[in-house]
């Protein structure tokens, strides 16, 4: 990378952007990493940022939403401070040898370069990870950081480590955006932004990703967070309710009631399918032996995971094994 200071600094010059684009890339992803900048442009009443798109080949690349962005074709010398990677699904496919070669050859020219949604397996599949922290979707934590054992693999929304950074959706894309502009053109400049998107810029770098909408909906009541929360964290070695109820300070009656209150449902049962759609996930998206899916979501019984995947989705763990992953 080059030696000038972070692009998370302040400087009244414009940043220069390339955006590669990779195919089934999430709109909304795509979205909340350039639509700041324009935002940005128009209330700084000057080009605080520009970019173009770019993909392997160039030509149109059609994104999940069912429409083409245009894009020119990545060169071997490109004239930008940062390149973005946005990428969504068919990783594998896309991270030709060639396609991670050209990352390698365009580093050390850029002063930095970013990772959001799918984009972090890119730039990690090239090595340019390697020993520093990043982060990546949810879904792909645990199998980006089994992949990746060079990478400080972190839970993070977006994680900024020296000139690389990465972002796990659109929504901390959104967030690492809004610190940008902050950091370069300072908090009016940032605020003005979120407001035209009617976006509170609440959230830090180091908040955890959450899995569960409900965790969300459960900010009117910190009991509830908390207990999802704790849930979310222990998958793998699923906690009694009880113990749950004790550590959030509430009988196991009263989190029952608060459950069914919000939620229309047991805490129980709550926790039993919170793991099993981990389960569902990792069936589906990658390559584990199920008795090892089985043991990551804490069913110590080959029989009662399956009993209890059938029950709650209607068919065998095995009949949802697709032919190819979803990412990576």
């Amino acid at each position: 990378m080059k030696t000038e200071n972070s692009i998370f600094a302040s400087d009244p010059a414009p940043l220069t952007v390339a955006v590669l684009v990779m195919a089934e890339t999430n709109a909304l992803s795509l979205a909340a990493s350039v639509d700041p900048m324009r935002a940005a442009n128009r209330r700084a009443g000057r080009s605080v940022f520009g970019w173009r798109y770019y993909s392997a080949a160039g030509g149109p690349v059609p994104l999940t939403a069912g429409f083409e962005i245009a894009t020119e074709p990545l060169p071997d010398r490109l004239e930008a401070d940062l390149l973005m990677v946005v990428a969504g699904f068919r990783l594998a496919e896309q991270a030709t040898p060639p396609l991670l070669a050209r990352l390698r050859r365009l580093a050390p020219r850029l002063r930095a370069m970013a990772g959001i949604d799918g984009g972090p397996w890119f730039l990690a599949l090239a090595g340019l990870l390697d020993g520093r922290a990043a982060t990546v979707h949810w879904e792909d934590l645990e199998s980006f950081a089994d992949r990746f054992p060079a990478i400080d693999v972190r839970r993070d929304r977006y994680v900024i480590s020296g000139p690389m950074v990465t972002a796990g959706g659109a929504a901390p894309a959104l967030d690492m955006m809004l610190e940008l502009i902050r950091a370069r053109h300072g908090a009016e400049l940032m605020l003005r932004v979120a407001g035209a998107f009617l976006y509170e810029p609440l959230h830090a770098a180091t908040v955890p990703q959450q899995a569960v909408s409900a965790a969300r909906l459960a900010r009117g009541d910190p009991a509830l967070g908390r207990a999802i929360a704790l849930m979310e964290g222990a998958i793998e070695e699923p906690l009694p309710i009880s113990a749950i109820a004790r550590r959030i300070g509430l009988s196991q009656r009263r989190l029952e009631m608060l459950f069914a209150e919000r939620l229309g449902t047991s805490p129980g049962r709550f926790f039993l399918d919170l793991r099993l759609d981990e389960a569902r996930r990792m069936v589906t998206d990658t390559r584990l032996p199920l008795q090892e899916v089985a043991l990551r979501t804490g069913f110590s019984s080959q029989v009662a995971f399956a009993r209890a995947f059938r029950a709650r989705f209607g068919a065998a763990a095995s009949s949802l094994r697709a032919p190819t992953r979803r990412r990576q």
